[in-house]
């Protein structure tokens, strides 16, 4: 059993955990400081995220889009999209499917 808030928020970065990850799909909880790596991502799955609790700034196709607690944005395969900001304490789920 998981439970998604039992976590610790990191003083810097990100922490990546993997909750799930069965056949074709992979469900990671990301804990987000307010100090986060400005990494390009360009992967080769679909991605469909989701903010659990508090917010954050992402550029996807040099696009910013804010993304609030509840709110989610389909990410799909070789897309560079990177976090521009996050709010400290963040929690999203991202789901990725091969």
């Amino acid at each position: 059993m998981i439970n998604l808030y039992n976590y610790n928020t990191p003083k810097k970065g990100e922490i990546f955990d993997t909750l799930l990850e069965h056949k074709n799909i992979k469900i990671i909880r990301i804990i987000s400081s307010d100090e986060v790596d400005n990494k390009l991502y360009i992967q080769d799955e679909d991605e469909w995220v989701v903010v659990v609790e508090g917010e954050a700034i992402l550029e996807i196709n040099d696009i910013e889009k804010k993304l609030s607690k509840g709110e989610s944005i389909f990410i799909g395969s070789k897309v560079p999209h990177r976090v521009i900001k996050t709010q400290n304490g963040t929690v999203w789920l991202a789901i990725s499917i091969y």
